[in-house]
């Protein structure tokens, strides 16, 4: 993975010990090394963001189930099936909701290589 960021946390850094997300971050890019998962989170991600668009378009606030469902779902699959590790949501919900965005853009970008 190519990433701007140069400082990586231990492998076994707890979650919940970061006290900003600027430190928590790198730790986020680290629980991603496996490139099929950061693909998994783009695609689920960019459906997510359809799904969106659909609620908007529609006014049907299933879409909003179905975005949560293809965020959440694609990026699951990529920890437990690719990455093997559990995700950081489950201990730092909001640093890793924002930490997917960041990535996302951060793979727009190309500072992060899928």
């Amino acid at each position: 993975m190519d990433t701007t960021h140069t400082s990586a946390p231990p492998a076994a850094a707890d979650a919940k010990a970061f006290k900003s997300f600027a430190e928590f971050y790198p730790f986020y890019l680290s629980e991603h090394s496996n490139r099929t998962c950061r693909r998994l989170h783009f695609a689920g991600s960019s459906l997510s963001l359809l799904c969106l668009a659909a609620m908007v378009a529609t006014r049907n606030l299933w879409w909003l189930l179905a975005g949560l469902l293809c965020g959440y779902g694609f990026a699951w699959v990529g920890h437990f099936v690719f990455e093997k590790n559990k995700p950081a949501s489950f201990k730092r919900p909001l640093y890793s909701f924002m930490g997917d965005w960041v990535m996302y853009k951060d793979i727009w970008t190309g500072k992060v290589k899928i």
